[in-house]
């Protein structure tokens, strides 16, 4: 399987994740609302209404941190990092990987212990299993999971490129380093374009 291919999946699963996460908004935004207006209309309200939306929250919460992962939007310090050389860029990125690794292997290794506790257990109104709700946390600790690993392969092929070594981003700053970055190969080409003239 070709490398373009793998990131397409990749592409399509963080794709239906941003759906999921969507409906989940959805379904926050109508039952929330919904029973507010109940509440204020009708004196009356719905009663899973209380438990969907929260639930819905914690998916929310859980996806948008594998997107956030994919997307390299988490919030960080990156002050030491860009003060190092290349070399102890990859090995700061590579350390990051692994701890970020070796925890989402505690998630996972963490839900499955409590597994059998969390599925007996049913909610309060809606009457379903916990497990449908905490259960998230084997879908975010394996996604998670599967993006550092990735990264780890890519580092060690080579193929991590400059403005990846270092993680965190400033709000615009992922806009001005692709516009450095187009700037850069504008500016490589031209010689070629100048000793072709003369």
């Amino acid at each position: 399987m070709s490398t373009q291919s793998l990131k397409t999946i990749a592409d399509a699963a963080i794709r239906a994740l941003e759906v999921v996460m969507v409906l989940c908004m959805v379904v926050m935004l109508v039952m929330v609302f919904g029973n507010v207006m109940l509440r204020l209309l009708f004196n009356t309200g719905i009663d899973i209404s209380e438990e969907i939306p929260r639930y819905a929250f914690v998916w929310l919460t859980f996806l948008g941190a594998i997107v956030g992962m994919r997307r390299r939007a988490h919030l960080g310090v990156d002050m030491l990092v860009q003060a190092l050389p290349r070399a102890g860029r990859r090995m700061c990125f590579a350390i990051c990987q692994v701890v970020m690794l070796v925890c989402c292997g505690y998630i996972v290794y963490g839900t499955w212990l409590q597994h059998d506790i969390v599925a007996g257990n049913a909610s309060p109104v809606a009457q379903i299993s916990m497990l449908w709700v905490f259960g998230v946390s084997y879908v975010a600790g394996i996604g998670i999971g599967l993006i550092c690993l990735s990264n780890l392969v890519r580092l060690f092929a080579g193929k991590v490129a400059e403005n990846e070594l270092i993680d965190v981003h400033e709000e615009g700053m992922t806009e001005a380093l692709e516009a450095e970055h187009e700037m850069q190969e504008q500016q490589a080409r031209q010689p070629g374009a100048l000793g072709a003239k003369a």
